[in-house]
């Protein structure tokens, strides 16, 4: 996967606005879920993220989404058509947005519909490539 200009301007913005919450202590929220935005059939799980908002882009035919609490970030990562995505898709995807970060302190549950990644603020703030 080769990120285009636009993709990476996005992931560098998605990471300035993490680590300005951090920095300022603000909780990262998921975006208010509209369901005006989802195909019939689809739930929250299917598109979330696909709202604009500072915490989540896009990378070729996927979406991210980070949200988190004090001291722990969740990264999701699904495909912009609500379609099954593999694993190593999601890793794919999460190595190019936590570039800088190492593996071993990512921690993965994998899914069906979206893939989901744990790491700590601290991990973030050290290491993380703006």
């Amino acid at each position: 996967m080769t990120p285009t200009p636009d993709e990476c301007a996005a992931r560098s913005r998605v990471v300035a606005a993490l680590l300005e919450a951090i920095a300022t202590g603000t909780t990262v929220k998921l975006p208010d879920f509209d369901r005006s935005l989802s195909a019939p059939g689809q739930t929250a799980l299917h598109r979330v993220g696909i709202e604009p908002n500072p915490f989540g882009a896009t990378l070729g035919p996927f979406r991210y989404q980070f949200e988190g609490e004090e001291d722990l970030l969740h990264l999701i990562v699904a495909r912009l058509d609500g379609a099954e995505l593999s694993h190593e898709e999601g890793r794919s995807v999460a190595a190019f947005v936590l570039d800088g970060v190492a593996p071993g302190f990512v921690w993965a549950k994998p899914g069906t519909v979206t893939q989901h990644f744990y790491l700590g603020h601290d991990v973030l703030v050290g290491a993380v490539r703006p």
